[in-house]
């Protein structure tokens, strides 16, 4: 082969189980003397340079180009023996840069395809646990989460462990993860709930329309009414994109009618920041637009009548939206006209 492996003796799949067993033997190690500290020191030294090495054969460098085969081979070799477990265990224990190079490997991986197959697909299928290890993991100190979420952001792009993370109690983490004080970790974790809500869309749909109660209760209480405001800010503009999907039009109009949801959307539209008013009124406009509005939801919107239109008249983007003010102006115009008489005839 040319490129990685002009002047190099190894092949991938040689590095691959030499990785394998250096971690296999630090971790025997760990429980040895401080008198064996240099030679534990020498394993993880060693370990650390394979990896950098599996690195370079999925990324490149400098001098070279990734080779195909070269991936190929390395990513046979990686789920063969099932050395992507033991790579994510070892984790904690890496150097800074070797965490980095590690979490890029399993990032990379995720995409590599033996024979059109997307190989680490089916050994998730086989092994969630791991997705379970990476899921825990986020719980960890603020460096050593960055890791996790970085390496569980390529996993959820696979169906089966979208499904995986929706259909257990992992999914109930994300709802404190998206909230955690470390900015970086709370943005990739709001990247992992949205593909997770929003990439697989008949998992989605079909989740959704099974434990809407629970999901919704959740998502109201924890992210709408009681979220800082980057979480409320997120949580609704995620909310509009998974209530306007074609896929969720069920899930939509019974989120539609429903007054407590509809007082929580007017709350938001009191908010003092422009944003999050901006993206609850993409949701209250779902409301307005539903033509089987359920009478209570009526008399709120004809009470409040004065108060929407005073607001809706001065709430506009920083750039000009000619789609946004063609939704504001129906949205008001149907306001002004709404009538419990109407509702009341069209029900008789």
């Amino acid at each position: 082969m040319k490129g990685l492996f002009k002047n190099k003796s190894r092949l991938p799949g040689e590095i691959v189980r030499q990785t394998r067993d250096l971690i296999a033997l630090a971790e025997s190690e760990e429980e040895e003397t401080d008198a064996r500290n240099s030679k534990r020191l020498g394993i993880c030294a060693e370990l650390c340079r394979n990896i950098r090495d599996l690195k370079s054969i999925l990324y490149g460098n400098s001098e070279a180009e990734p080779v195909p085969e070269a991936c190929l081979l390395l990513t046979q070799e990686f789920f063969r023996e099932d050395t992507l477990r033991p790579l994510i265990k070892s984790i904690p224990k890496l150097d800074l840069e070797a965490r980095k190079d590690a979490t890029q490997i399993v990032a990379n991986l995720q995409k590599q395809q033996v024979e059109f197959r997307l190989v680490a697909s089916e050994y998730l299928e086989s092994n969630l646990d791991v997705i379970d290890s990476l899921v825990e993991g986020i719980d960890h100190d603020h460096e050593l989460a960055l890791h996790y979420t970085g390496m569980l952001k390529e996993c959820v792009r696979h169906q089966v462990v979208a499904k995986y993370i929706l259909e257990s109690k992992n999914l109930e983490k994300f709802f404190d993860y998206v909230q955690l004080p470390y900015f970086d970790v709370a943005t990739d974790a709001s990247k992992i709930f949205r593909e997770l809500l929003t990439r697989h869309k008949s998992t989605v749909a079909e989740y959704l329309a099974k434990n809407y109660e629970w999901f919704f209760a959740e998502y109201n209480t924890k992210l709408l009414e009681k979220g800082s405001y980057f979480t409320k800010r997120q949580a609704s503009k995620l909310l509009g994109d998974v209530l306007m999907d074609r896929s969720n039009s069920g899930v939509m109009v019974k989120y539609v009618s429903s007054l407590d949801n509809l007082r929580i959307m007017m709350n938001l539209l009191r908010e003092p920041t422009k944003n999050i008013q901006l993206e609850a009124f993409h949701i209250f406009k779902l409301f307005v637009a539903n033509e089987n509005k359920p009478e209570d939801i009526v008399a709120i919107l004809v009470a409040n009548r004065t108060k929407i239109l005073r607001l809706f008249a001065d709430l506009r983007p920083e750039k000009e939206d000619v789609g946004f003010e063609t939704d504001k102006a129906l949205v008001m115009n149907e306001i002004a006209t709404l009538s419990l008489i109407d509702i009341k005839t069209a029900d008789r």
